[in-house]
């Protein structure tokens, strides 16, 4: 189960944390991703981390602006967000891929397994 948390509203160039917490013992067993959804848009990949936190990818829209981080021992996974624009806002989910028989990097939706509920960023002008 996961279960994110951390959004708000924050003006633009303003920052924000978002953090996803696992149940299960099995963390490390899992490469994690962050999507978001926009009202009206198709959910779309953000970034995502590799089971032991030493490799990430992001999508083009946010490299250099958010960074994802993991603690193994704590089952979290964090996405912090820098010089946020409102084109930021939506709701954000953290995710999971098993890395036995995923691929690496996961940016696709049906790559993943299991979802967390989902965060309401909102960044105003």
């Amino acid at each position: 189960q996961l279960q994110a948390s951390g959004g708000g509203l924050v003006q633009a160039g303003g920052s924000l944390r978002l953090s996803c917490a696992a149940s299960g013992r099995t963390f490390s067993s899992y490469h994690m991703g962050w999507f978001r959804q926009a009202p009206g848009k198709e959910r779309e990949f953000v970034g995502a981390i590799n089971w032991s936190g030493g490799n990430t990818y992001y999508a083009d829209s946010v490299k250099g602006r958010f960074t994802i981080s993991r603690d193994n021992a704590k089952n979290t996974v964090d996405l912090q967000m820098n010089i946020l624009k409102p084109e930021d806002t939506a709701v954000y989910y953290c995710a999971a891929q098993s890395v036995y028989g995923g691929i690496w990097p996961p940016s696709k939706r049906h790559e993943y397994a299991y979802w967390g509920q989902g965060t309401l960023v909102t960044v105003s002008s």
